[in-house]
């Protein structure tokens, strides 16, 4: 895998193909429109059940906990199984597991601790799920010939209009036929989902990383190849400077904007009288501006200096917000803010996400990529809850103020660090991605196939 600071499209010079790329991208949209959906459906579903704000919060973090962990775990079977196996596999899984809470409601027989065990299946499917479709893009767009920020960017508009659409829809969905047929709705759309990546993505554009087509299933030593195989993607992420420093800066972000979406937006907008709709409408500006923001990156990335756009986007896109509500402002001034840091935030996963995809070798897309995401995550389950303790004794303005030094500080101190210069250079990356998969011994494929 060659990378050059720009993007190779070379790999495949003798032919082109839209249909995996164009697979990889309806799946993908497919999928996170089900997803953000459900995540509608399933928190009105509680609480039209139980009435409970406690038990919803359950419910979402059953989901959410498996989800990360999932990630981190379930990496290194999406490299073994092939990620196309694995996509499909998961999507079926997670339309079995929707379909099933209409369907035991309707019978009289869900109970609460039935439905945290379906939760908990739908965000542990949906983590290897979300993580095969990812590891599908590379190679999805070397066939397609296609540079791999353009491909990247188009699916982070796809995650933008996945979010507008999903949670729009689903909010229709629930208001038209209640979130029981909301959610066997979205289990359909699972089930669609799985049926594209079938029948639209070849085998050999996207199982990379089977070392034989003919993988069988995992012999009596499973378990010490897959602790063999999570250890070795742990040693290749320890290795990468660059890696583990976006990593470091997301987690930490990651519990920033979580705060924010969470707790202090809402906060300001019911201190100004207009609750829900506010943030509603908030939401849709910035997510407008994101997808605007995922199109250009689609368009122009690939010519432009990575490190410069993503550093000036990422302190454009987080710290501007903070301020804008931490002050005395007409509210016209706020969807200005959040309309320019909805752009920013655009720029930003099509950019550091092609630069992440070139950096790993493809056999081990799935458990680096894994490992990494769920340490990204890491502070997102906390951001709520810091926030809240920090509002009940501070008050929401002196927070927000804060918040948004705090962001500025980490992204300004990142500029220093000499990792991020690697975004623009492909010499490192060339280098290492090759004596890895040259001096990577191949007992660990051979293992599950016995």
């Amino acid at each position: 895998m060659k990378s050059t600071g720009t993007d190779d499209i070379s790999q495949h010079p003798q032919s082109r193909s839209l249909r995996p790329l164009t697979g990889v991208l309806s799946a993908l949209a497919v999928a996170l429109t089900s997803s953000r959906s459900s995540a509608v459906a399933l928190p009105w579903y509680v609480l039209t059940l139980t009435g409970s704000a406690a038990q919803t919060g359950l419910v979402s973090f059953c989901q959410l906990l498996p989800y990360v962990a999932g990630k981190l775990l379930l990496g290194s079977v999406v490299d073994h199984v092939g990620a196309r196996r694995a996509s499909w596999v998961a999507d079926v899984v997670s339309a079995s597991a929707l379909c099933t809470v209409p369907l035991l409601h309707w019978a009289d027989g869900l109970s609460f601790p039935v439905l945290l065990v379906l939760v908990t299946i739908i965000g542990a499917a949906r983590a290897p799920g979300d993580l095969a479709k990812e590891t599908m893009v590379p190679e999805a767009a070397e066939l397609a010939r296609v540079p791999l920020s353009r491909a990247t960017g188009f699916s982070g508009t796809i995650q933008q209009g996945a979010a507008i659409i999903g949670l729009t829809g689903g909010g229709w969905l629930v208001a038209a036929g209640g979130p029981q047929a909301a959610l066997g709705i979205n289990g359909l759309l699972f089930l669609v989902g799985s049926l594209i990546v079938a029948f639209m993505i070849p085998r050999p554009a996207n199982d990379v990383g089977k070392s034989s087509p003919d993988v069988q299933s995992p012999g009596p030593a499973w378990w010490r190849t897959y602790l063999a195989s999570m250890a070795e993607g742990f040693r290749f992420l320890r290795g990468d400077h660059l890696l583990m420093t976006a990593i470091a800066l997301l987690a930490l972000l990651g519990l920033l904007d979580t705060a924010f979406s969470t707790v202090l937006l809402p906060v300001w907008a019911e201190g100004h009288g207009r609750g829900a709709q506010l943030v509603g409408s908030l939401g849709g500006i910035l997510a407008v501006a994101a997808i605007v923001g995922s199109a250009v990156a689609a368009a122009f990335a690939h010519r432009l200096p990575r490190r410069a756009v993503f550093l000036g986007a990422l302190l454009i896109a987080g710290g501007p917000r903070f301020l804008i509500l931490g002050l005395d402002v007409p509210v016209s001034w706020v969807f200005v803010v959040i309309a320019i840091s909805g752009f920013a935030e655009g720029l930003l996963n099509p950019v550091l996400g092609a630069a992440v995809l070139q950096r790993i070798p493809r056999d081990m897309l799935g458990r680096v990529g894994g490992i990494a995401d769920a340490m990204a995550y890491a502070g997102i389950p906390f951001g709520g809850m810091l926030a809240g303790v920090l509002v009940g004794a501070f008050g929401g303005p002196a927070v927000l103020l804060a918040g948004s030094a705090l962001y500025f500080a980490v992204v300004l101190v990142n500029m220093m660090f000499r990792a991020w210069r690697e975004l623009d250079t492909g010499k490192h990356v060339d280098e290492r991605v090759q004596a890895t998969a040259e001096s990577r011994p191949r007992e660990s494929d051979t293992a599950w196939e016995q």
